[in-house]
């Protein structure tokens, strides 16, 4: 007998620990999924998981059923998420990111790496607001609904900010490209 995901929250609620600990398990991968698009790093994706995972734990009993359990957690999992930038964005930081540093020398995985690393700082580089709903939409598959759900706000809102923020990424791209294009031209002559 197979027991569902609804019947889990009900018995971790009335403190069945196994239950909770299933419920926690089948969405660590999904938590920890959106932290790192969200933030961007694994070293503070774990921080926020493991926030996520606390925030689920001591308010369990919080969740009504008005929505799927799912994103009710996805919902704690980007608040999370959004807390550790916030922290982040208070610590001080370095220019140098080892993540981003390749010794390789084939130019087509530097190129793949360069292309991966413009991504990932043009998607850094946007307001909270539009990189949350891209990350959901574009990395997570999330429709535009339950984005809207999970955030908060209309569904029409999610798509005017997923096109601002698609806008934004490619007029980021299309300038990092031509300024390398520039570099490349004075270094190869």
């Amino acid at each position: 007998m197979s027991i569902d995901e609804t019947q889990l929250v009900a018995l971790a609620q009335k403190g069945d620990v196994a239950s909770l600990e299933r419920l926690l398990e089948d969405h660590y991968d999904y938590i920890f999924s959106i932290c790192r698009k969200v933030i961007g790093n694994t070293e503070d994706a774990n921080e926020a998981t493991q926030e996520a995972l606390i925030s689920i734990v001591k308010n369990i009993n919080s969740f009504k059923f008005s929505s799927k359990f799912s994103t009710w957690v996805y919902r704690i999992a980007t608040n999370a998420a959004l807390d550790e930038i916030r922290k982040k964005s208070r610590r001080p930081t370095t220019e140098f990111n080892e993540e981003t540093v390749t010794t390789e020398s084939k130019s087509s995985l530097e190129d793949e790496v360069i292309d991966r690393i413009d991504v990932t700082t043009a998607l850094q580089a946007l307001p909270e607001e539009f990189r949350i709903v891209l990350v959901l939409r574009d990395q997570l598959g999330n429709s535009y609904d339950d984005i809207g759900e999970l955030l908060g706000v209309p569904a029409g809102t999610v798509k005017s900010r997923i096109a601002r923020a698609r806008q934004k990424i490619k007029e980021e791209l299309l300038g990092n490209k031509i300024h390398s294009q520039g570099v490349k031209e004075v270094n190869d002559g």
